[in-house]
């Protein structure tokens, strides 16, 4: 169900150049995910790491590596 609520988040991002632009500045995919729930859409960073070079709809879904970040 998680991955329906991220499809469908996705989905919004494609269209929304402000919502593209807030996801891109994000610093990890838990940020992306508390930016999904916010707008009412229930997953998590892991799930959206799954789909990592994955393509959903127009919306192409990569990893950004951080230097220097440390979990």
């Amino acid at each position: 169900m998680a991955l329906d609520q991220l499809k469908a988040f996705l989905a919004v991002v494609q269209d929304d150049p402000a919502l593209r632009q807030a996801i891109t500045a994000a610093a990890t995919a838990d940020d992306v995910a508390q930016i999904g729930a916010g707008l009412g859409y229930s997953f998590s960073g892991d799930e959206l790491l799954r789909l990592s070079g994955k393509r959903v709809g127009r919306v192409t879904v990569r990893k950004n590596d951080l230097p220097g970040e440390y979990n």
